[in-house]
């Protein structure tokens, strides 16, 4: 009877979750070919059978809804704890909330006007955990009742390091459709551009009670270049995160 080598039974290491393919990447959203295209094409028309005043309104309005759905690329600032915007906007609310469930947080509340770039970016590095849609009003996006009653939906998100934040598309009294690309398993690249909110909206971002604001209301940020606030060292800074590449988008408005 021979002796049998042992078996040497390793440990397999957790599958890492499936990255985020980000298809908000043109110079504009594809939305634009079904609002503004049509429009353009209608003032040429106008103007071709010099109906002057109509074509002038068609194509003007044209613009303006193509202007709406502009994608600047942003470069990408800090680390991986540091929180970005999620979107271009004016800064309603920024500090420490109690949540429905009791738990303390940070909230930062940006609202976002007709004037303002709505393709929404992801505040942090994380994976997509789950998705909560809730509301039933279409309440003005700076009314602080849109908070909790408008259409929303929310996603939340956990870091390499295993703290959860969420973010919120919040609809408007204009805005009426949500676009949320990510499913609940996928890795989120810091910045990376995830979906937007047709005309005039507000975008929160919901952070651990240990983040440290950078903004305050009032202030203006660009999503993916503006730093709302940082997170704190984890004791073990050993997390690692997926196909770990550039999280930076270089380019101008």
């Amino acid at each position: 009877m021979t002796d049998q080598p042992a078996t040497e039974v390793t440990e397999q290491p957790e599958q890492a979750p499936r990255v985020f393919d980000e298809r908000l990447t043109g110079l504009f959203a594809t939305d634009v070919y079904a609002t503004a295209i049509p429009l353009l094409a209608l003032g040429g028309f106008g103007l071709g059978v010099r109906l002057w005043l109509p074509g002038a309104v068609m194509l003007a309005l044209g613009f303006f809804v193509a202007a709406f759905f502009r994608n600047p690329n942003r470069e990408i600032p800090g680390d991986e704890r540091t929180v970005v915007s999620p979107a271009d906007g004016r800064v309603v609310e920024a500090g420490p909330v109690e949540l429905p469930d009791g738990t303390k947080a940070v909230r930062v509340g940006i609202f976002l006007s007709v004037f303002n770039v709505h393709i929404n970016r992801a505040p942090l590095a994380g994976r997509v955990v789950g998705f909560d849609r809730s509301g039933d009003k279409y309440l003005a996006a700076f009314n602080p009742e849109a908070r909790t009653r408008n259409v929303q939906t929310a996603m939340e998100c956990e870091t390499a390091h295993g703290e959860r934040f969420t973010v919120v598309q919040i609809t408007g009294l204009i805005a009426r459709r949500i676009v949320c690309h990510p499913e609940v398993g996928e890795w989120l690249h810091r910045g990376v551009r995830y979906g937007l909110i047709r005309f005039g909206s507000r975008t929160d971002v919901i952070l651990p009670a240990s983040a440290e604001v950078r903004v305050e209301k009032g202030q203006k940020v660009r999503g993916g270049s503006s730093i709302l606030a940082t997170l704190p060292q984890p004791a073990d800074a050993s997390g690692a995160t997926p196909s770990e590449g550039s999280e930076s988008s270089e380019g101008t408005d």
